[in-house]
């Protein structure tokens, strides 16, 4: 009788400990989880400013635009006007000099939104995977959670 009730206080103090285990498992869970939602609200929220600056920086250029095509008729398939004033400026230039410089100008602010446009591309990618896997990270910490919580088939109990 003396050693069942010693193998039953050992076996006590073994499910005590491992109940203390889990519960620091889970109290860690959680803290990940909590700093992972902190770093994603941080990472959401500076994407959300960056899209308001560029929204702003876009509204800025339309309004440039339509200053420009105030001052120019814009070319377009419907405005044949436009490209007849496109061919003005063409002509305008008289040198090979004048035309090889606007050229170069063009080219040049070319690359340079192509330069830019790559860029975002590249950085809409890098959150796009960071966001994914911290949301990963998250579901798998949850479903660990959720694991640590299942009904253990020896004891019929809850761990928690």
């Amino acid at each position: 009788m003396n050693n069942d009730v010693k193998q039953w206080l050992n076996e006590i103090k073994q499910l005590k400990q491992q109940l203390a285990d889990t519960i620091s498992d889970r109290d860690a869970a959680y803290e990940s989880a909590d700093n992972w939602r902190k770093l994603y609200t941080n990472e959401a929220q500076q994407r959300r400013t960056e899209a308001k600056l560029a929204q702003q920086q876009v509204e800025s250029l339309k309004v440039q635009i339509q200053q420009l095509q105030g001052e120019s008729s814009p070319l377009s398939a419907d405005n044949p006007e436009g490209e007849s004033a496109l061919e003005q400026e063409v002509t305008g230039l008289l040198t090979a000099e004048e035309l090889k410089a606007k050229l170069k100008e063009v080219l040049v602010e070319r690359d340079r939104l192509i330069d830019a446009l790559k860029t975002e591309q590249s950085n809409h990618a890098q959150t796009r995977k960071s966001l994914t896997a911290v949301i990963g990270d998250t579901i798998e910490q949850l479903n660990k959670e959720r694991g640590n919580q299942q009904v253990r088939p020896e004891s019929k109990e809850i761990i928690n």
